[in-house]
C-alpha cells in the first residue's frame, strides 16, 4: 500500500464530520472556521516507540492513547476539542495493524466530536506525532499561571496506575492479575478529562495534566505563577490496584513521580471550593484535595501526617 492509497483508506472520509471544517483531508491544508468569539486553542504532542510504548502495545490501543493525551492538554486550559492533524512514521503499512490503530483514534475522536483534518504519513521509525486543536469562550481559557497563595490543590481522578503497568512490564513484578489488568487499561486507554476542564473555567485558578508526574508537573504551575506548594502524601488517591499491589513506599513512589496518569491538577480559590464540588459532582469526576499553595517560592514541601516526608524522585523529563 503506498502512501495516498492509505491516507484515502484509513483517514479520508472516516470519522465525524464537523460543520466548521470547510476543507478536511485531500488539499495542502485543511481549511476551518473559527466562531469569533473564541480562541484557537492547539498543541502538539509526540509518541515514539521504545520511549512513549512498548513496541508490542495493540494498535487499537495506541491509537486511542495517541488522541487522549493530546486531548488531555486541551482538557487543562479549558478547552472544546474539535480538530486533530495527525503526522504518522511507520516501518511499514500493515494493514491488519492500520485497520486496528485507526479504528481506536476514530472511536475516541468521534466521542469527543473530533475530526482529523489532515496531516502527513512517512516511512521510518514507529512515531505518531498529533497537532490538537480546539476552542475556548474568549479571555476564559485556564492556565498555569494564575495559582495564588492560600489556593487549595487538587487532582482528578488516581495516580500511579499507569505506572503500576510499565514497572510491572519492565521489572518483572508479581501483580494479581485482576489489578495488572486494571493498571494496563489506565495506561493503555487513559481517560482525557474535557468535561471537567470545561466546568474549572472560572473556578481553577491553574490547572494542567499529569503526564510527567506529580511533581515535576506542579513544579510548572509554581514556576509560572511565583508561588510554593505543600502537598500532603497521605492523601494522594490510589486506586485499589495500585494500593493491593505494592508496599506503601513503592507505591507512593509511583503517585509521586511517575506519570502516564493524564489526570488533572488544578487550584482553586476557598471562596470557589464549594461551587468546584457542586459543578463537578454530576459529571462523575472524583477530585481530591491534596495540599495547599504556599509563599515558598518554586518549592514543594511534602508532607505525610503533618510530618516532613523525604523523598527524592523528580519525575520524567527527556534529555535528563
Amino acid at each position: 500500500m503506498k502512501e495516498f492509497e492509505l491516507i484515502n483508506s484509513y483517514f479520508k472520509g472516516r470519522g465525524i464530520q464537523r460543520r466548521d471544517v470547510d476543507l478536511g483531508i485531500g488539499d495542502d491544508c485543511a481549511l476551518i472556521s473559527v466562531p469569533a468569539d473564541r480562541q484557537l486553542v492547539v498543541t502538539t504532542d509526540t509518541l515514539v516507540a521504545g520511549v512513549h510504548f512498548f513496541h508490542d502495545v495493540p494498535p487499537r490501543a495506541l491509537g486511542h492513547r495517541c488522541v487522549a493525551v493530546n486531548l488531555s492538554d486541551l482538557a487543562a486550559m479549558g478547552a472544546e476539542p474539535a480538530w486533530l492533524s495527525v503526522a504518522l512514521t511507520l516501518p511499514k503499512a500493515d494493514t491488519t495493524w492500520l485497520e486496528e490503530f485507526t479504528a481506536g483514534m476514530h472511536e475516541i475522536a468521534e466521542y469527543y466530536n473530533v475530526q482529523i483534518v489532515g496531516g502527513d504519513t512517512t516511512q521510518g521509525p514507529l512515531s505518531i506525532t498529533l497537532c490538537a486543536k480546539g476552542t475556548v469562550p474568549t479571555g476564559k481559557a485556564i492556565t498555569r499561571s494564575g495559582a495564588k497563595i492560600g489556593d487549595w490543590i487538587y487532582v482528578t481522578g488516581t495516580l500511579g496506575d499507569a505506572g503500576l503497568a510499565i514497572e510491572a512490564r519492565k521489572k518483572q513484578l508479581s501483580v494479581e492479575p485482576q489489578h495488572l489488568k486494571a493498571a494496563q487499561q489506565k495506561f493503555h486507554y487513559p481517560t482525557p478529562r474535557v468535561a471537567a476542564g470545561q466546568v474549572l473555567r472560572g473556578i481553577a485558578s491553574s490547572a494542567m495534566d499529569i503526564s510527567d508526574g506529580l511533581l515535576a508537573d506542579i513544579k510548572h504551575i509554581l514556576k509560572q505563577s511565583k508561588v510554593g506548594a505543600k502537598i500532603h502524601v497521605e492523601k494522594i488517591p490510589m486506586s485499589a490496584a495500585l494500593k493491593l499491589s505494592l508496599d506503601k513506599q513503592q507505591r507512593e513512589k509511583l503517585a509521586l513521580s511517575f506519570g502516564d496518569d493524564y489526570e488533572l491538577l488544578f487550584t482553586v480559590s476557598d471562596e470557589k471550593k464549594s461551587m468546584l464540588h457542586t459543578r463537578l459532582q454530576q459529571y462523575g469526576v472524583d477530585i481530591t484535595c491534596i495540599g495547599q499553595i504556599t509563599a515558598n517560592k518554586e518549592r514543594v514541601e511534602l508532607l505525610e501526617n503533618g510530618k516532613q516526608y523525604q523523598f527524592s524522585g523528580t519525575g520524567f523529563e527527556h534529555f535528563s
